[in-house]
């Protein structure tokens, strides 16, 4: 039984190695060219791809070091671009996100997955690796959860919340990451008003309003903090 044991694990690693003599090949300045495939420590594949002196092109396929079934990321290159189409899989193969990929950074529009691999979860846009324009998700019905804006990461401008039922609960407004302006709250399950009223860099201001069944039931104003006080003498 030994002896057949070390008779497999000889076997693989000949298979692996001796497979290799049209893959991994360099080029005469010694960048990769050609096929290219790379095995983790167990012999599992890691990723195979194709090089053009040193440059991605086609499709990459990279797998998990413990299932070689599926891909887990799936990158499609193109010689005159340094954008990839990219995919990312669970190991058992169900989408979980799409999008465009320079280097490891993201860029434009991603499309992340509910766990079916087909409803969408979040419609994302990115420039540069940062979250930038519009920001999108939904519940798995398709109907939105939220609804916003981002600047260099930071939400940035209206941002709107829903709840289950459909019912518009938050909406608030942001600059550079922080709450200022006018902020509506409403009943997750009617949709009524509840509440109403400015913020500024995240701290209640102002003046605040209270309702209940649609009408204006009480005000108040949020005590300042000692800072706040300092910076309105």
């Amino acid at each position: 039984m030994k002896k057949l044991s070390l008779f497999l694990i000889c076997f693989l690693q000949f298979v692996v190695f001796y497979g290799q003599g049209d893959t991994n090949q360099m080029d005469e300045e010694g960048k990769r060219h050609g096929l290219w495939r790379k095995y983790y420590n167990n012999n599992r594949v890691r990723y195979t791809g194709t090089f053009e002196h040193g440059k991605e092109v086609g499709v990459f396929k990279y797998y998990s070091a413990s299932n070689s079934d599926y891909p887990i990321i799936v990158k499609e290159f193109e010689a005159s671009s340094d954008l990839a189409k990219v995919s990312f899989y669970t190991p058992q193969g169900v989408l979980e996100s799409r999008g465009m990929m320079k280097g490891k950074l993201r860029e434009g529009k991603w499309l992340f997955y509910h766990p079916d691999g087909k409803s969408i979860m979040s419609e994302e846009n990115y420039v540069n690796g940062k979250l930038e324009g519009d920001y999108k998700t939904f519940y798995l019905s398709g109907e939105p959860t939220e609804i916003t804006t981002y600047k260099n990461g930071l939400l940035h401008g209206n941002y709107k919340k829903y709840s289950i039922k459909g019912f518009l609960y938050q909406d608030f407004n942001y600059a550079n990451g922080k709450l200022n302006g006018m902020a509506v709250f409403y009943s997750r399950k009617t949709g009524d008003l509840i509440k109403k009223g400015p913020f500024k860099d995240d701290l209640r201001v102002g003046t605040w309003e209270n309702y209940v069944d649609g009408e204006l039931v009480s005000t108040e104003q949020p005590a300042l903090k000692p800072d706040q006080n300092r910076d309105q003498n």
